[in-house]
């Protein structure tokens, strides 16, 4: 992802999927959580959580619907059913969605081309976010034992390598304490949202400790403060934009500063255009707009580059 550093966006956002209030209609959400760009098809994947779905939503086609692409079968642990999905990525060769199925303690892959190709990755595990790298190889933060794992493509180890935390619940630097959305760059470096410390952290590949490269001075709305720190995107020289969840706002923390800057939101919790509501999931696209999951406000706002 070549994001630019020192960007600025417009402070009015536009809904570009639901906004249409809580519910299960095409046009609506609830409760969505993670989100995935496919620059290349112009659409966007959305971790529905409160409808166990991931719905698809075309980007710019002046429609006002999703299309239902997985789940959407009711609650439940069958293998066509999701239970409270927070995430949700494309596989390396952008054939078959991957997806933090929460609720049912596990990770699926459901394929784009055959509805009837669809499996568990991943069993026992409450997974809160997920990412691939270039390989194939999966990285999922594991909430329940405060760790983010590796699992090599085409591995099957049921316990996956812990690559961040595994020490316990605690906010000691080799510790995590619910780890939710993660970010992992070329060289593996793993950033991951420690979300009840209030912090972001970087573990370089093999490092046994983390570093602290946003929040880390307890629960606040102050710049070099979170709030339960969410969605996670990292740029090429190391800028970590974070959705800050409990301050309703999204954060940039430049590589090495004592404190973040706001890029959108953060006048309070809100349905205005420049307002978010417990914000989520984070991603951008190549003209470097950038997409917010506004959680309560039942959206995903696209802010565009100013």
């Amino acid at each position: 992802m070549q994001l630019k550093t020192n960007l600025k966006w417009k402070q009015n956002g536009e809904t570009i999927a639901g906004g249409n209030e809580e519910g299960d209609k095409l046009n609506q959400l609830k409760n969505p959580h993670g989100i995935y760009v496919d620059y290349e098809e112009k659409c966007i994947y959305i971790a529905d959580w409160g409808n166990d779905r991931i719905v698809k939503w075309k980007l710019d086609d002046g429609s006002n619907n999703g299309q239902i692409v997985t789940g959407g079968n009711g609650q439940g642990n069958r293998i066509d059913q999701l239970d409270g999905p927070t995430d949700v990525i494309l596989d390396e060769k952008k054939k078959s969605l991957i997806i933090c199925d929460f609720g049912n303690r596990r990770v699926v892959r459901w394929s784009l081309q055959n509805p009837n190709d669809k499996e568990i990755l991943i069993e026992n595990i409450l997974c809160g976010g997920l990412m691939m790298n270039e390989n194939g190889d999966l990285f999922v933060s594991d909430n329940e034992n405060h760790a983010v794992k590796r699992w090599k493509k085409g591995e099957r180890r049921k316990e996956g390598m812990v690559v961040a935390g595994g020490n316990g619940e605690g906010n000691k630097l080799n510790q995590l304490n619910d780890p939710t959305y993660i970010f992992v760059d070329r060289e593996e470096t793993v950033y991951v949202s420690d979300n009840w410390n209030h912090r972001v952290m970087k573990w370089l590949k093999g490092a046994s400790e983390g570093i602290v490269v946003a929040g880390g001075h307890g629960q606040g709305n102050s710049l070099n403060q979170l709030n339960y720190p969410q969605g996670l995107l990292v740029n090429e020289v190391d800028d970590v934009y974070v959705a800050d969840y409990g301050n309703h706002r999204i954060m940039c923390w430049p590589w090495g500063s004592k404190e973040g800057r706001v890029v959108v939101g953060g006048n309070g919790a809100g349905q205005g255009s420049n307002q978010l509501n417990y914000p989520t999931g984070l991603s951008f696209d190549v003209e470097n707009n950038l997409y917010v999951v506004d959680r309560l406000n039942n959206r995903i706002q696209r802010f565009r580059v100013a």
